[in-house]
């Protein structure tokens, strides 16, 4: 709380007045980027002109979003804050899953995803792999950035899904790049 004080130019008071503790002021903060999260992927998922467009756009927030973030994030947040934690992974394994899913199946619909996949099941590992950046014992953040580790596997993984149509589309938007 000094830390923040500092860094706004405020006295520690002036933030108890808003927050009771650290805790509610994480809460809020996870709370506001939780709902800015659903406001873009629902406009990415409307703005988008087909499942691996939507991918291509996400992937662009990601990097945008992932500029500045330090991957240790995930880590602090299970440890020092469980209750916010829990409010995170309700956003992972319930609004998340449900875009994947449904870009999996509209991927599926268009032909760009093959169509023996099994939508359910690639949406829980995608939703995984996710998180898998933000390992420090397997990606340490002195050795890999967290937004190469998250952009190399989403790539893995839009390929390994892809129909040739879907391959020859991927291809036209990384050339566009």
């Amino acid at each position: 709380m000094d830390e923040l004080a500092n860094q706004l130019g405020i006295s520690k008071k002036t933030i108890y007045q808003y927050y009771a503790d650290k805790h509610a002021l994480v809460d809020d903060v996870m709370t506001e980027v939780i709902n800015k999260s659903q406001i873009i992927c629902q406009d990415t998922s409307r703005n988008a002109e087909n499942a691996v467009d939507e991918i291509f756009m996400t992937m662009k927030q990601i990097r945008k979003d992932f500029l500045h973030l330090n991957p240790i994030i995930i880590h602090d947040l299970q440890r020092y804050y469980p209750e916010t934690f829990t409010k995170f992974l309700e956003h992972k394994n319930n609004f998340i899953f449900k875009l994947i899913y449904e870009n999996l199946v509209n991927g599926i619909s268009q032909g760009y995803y093959r169509s023996e996949i099994n939508a359910e099941i690639l949406a829980k590992f995608r939703l995984e792999s996710m998180l898998l950046g933000f390992n420090q014992q397997v990606f340490p953040s002195e050795k890999y950035k967290l937004i190469d580790v998250t952009h190399a596997i989403l790539d893995h993984f839009l390929y390994g899904i892809s129909t040739p149509k879907g391959l020859k589309l991927i291809e036209q938007y990384k050339s566009k790049q």
